[in-house]
């Protein structure tokens, strides 16, 4: 018997155009936005359809409009292949897209989900304008070699620090933007293929982003967190979890910790989970498990 798990974007996926033939076609994905609206104070739809493409990207407005695309992705699985959307047993998502992960496991509602997901991004955006700070993406190199690319990089009283591993050859270093600008040099002559500085406003999952987390506690004690349906692969662990207060600690501990993407999918791998669907935006998520094993089906639900 095949096992399905869904699996959800994160931060980095958005395009300008974004849910816009989605919204079209489908009535239940274009309410959506509008309720998403109601609750952002702004026309998120406008935004993801028309851009500016800079206003999209701010870490403010890019987390609610994956959020708000994946779920919207969702209803139109729900329609198009209710069996597919019915046999889901997990999920994960990446970075942001483990808050669409928990909301569609039902761990809380839509609003309660974009709420938080828009205070984390204000929070995340404040710490990185506290600290000039961005992150890099190294490819071609272990964990062990990035890890020394870090040391190596990092003067005294630095951060830069392992935040997203990705999968094999594909990890992304985080820190102060003095470290970020020496990675390239030092990656080089590591053996790296290449190292890409990422279009992120700061130093994702590293203690530069501390400040992010009192007030991100606070805005979690002011939601209903429940058992979920069905486990959700965190990124702090790699583990399933169904309990509301683990999710509570998780995504407090995600927002300076580093992204076990691989981690969570190997684990995922060897639950039994021999099928999965990027629902939401663009084709990261399917790219990777690619990388991870080359035999698992990964679908795709928004082109």
């Amino acid at each position: 018997m095949s096992k399905t798990a869904f699996l959800f974007p994160g931060q980095g996926a958005q395009t300008v155009g974004m849910a816009q033939a989605l919204c079209a076609e489908l009535p239940e994905a274009q309410q959506l936005f509008n309720r998403a609206s109601d609750v952002l104070g702004y026309d998120l739809a406008d935004v993801c359809f028309n851009g500016p493409v800079e206003k999209l990207n701010s870490t403010v407005v890019s987390q609610p409009a994956l959020y708000v695309s994946s779920m919207a992705a969702l209803e139109k699985l729900k329609k198009e292949s209710p069996e597919v959307y019915e046999s889901c047993e997990g999920a994960a998502g990446l970075s942001l897209g483990e808050y669409t992960a928990i909301a569609f496991a039902g761990g809380m509602s839509f609003e309660d989900g974009l709420k938080l997901v828009q205070q984390r991004g204000q929070a995340m955006q404040e710490a990185s304008d506290e600290t000039p700070s961005g992150m890099v993406s190294v490819l071609g190199l272990d964990r062990e070699q990035t890890q020394k690319v870090c040391d190596d990089a990092r003067v005294d009283g630095e951060v830069l620090r392992i935040a997203n591993l990705l999968c094999k050859g594909n990890i992304a270093i985080s820190g102060n933007k003095a470290s970020c600008e020496r990675v390239p040099a030092v990656a080089e002559s590591a053996g790296a293929m290449k190292s890409i500085p990422l279009a992120v406003a700061g130093a994702f999952h590293t203690p530069i982003m501390e400040s992010a987390v009192g007030k991100l506690q606070n805005a979690l004690a002011e939601v209903e967190l429940s058992t979920t349906r069905i486990p959700v692969f965190s990124n702090v662990d790699a583990m399933p979890h169904t309990e509301a207060n683990d999710f509570n600690d998780l995504l407090v501990r995600q927002v300076c910790g580093p992204v076990l993407w691989q981690d969570s999918m190997e684990r995922m791998l060897a639950d039994g989970f021999d099928e999965f669907y990027e629902v939401g935006v663009g084709r990261v998520l399917r790219s990777l498990m690619k990388r991870i094993n080359r035999k698992t089906k990964c679908h795709g639900v928004l082109e």
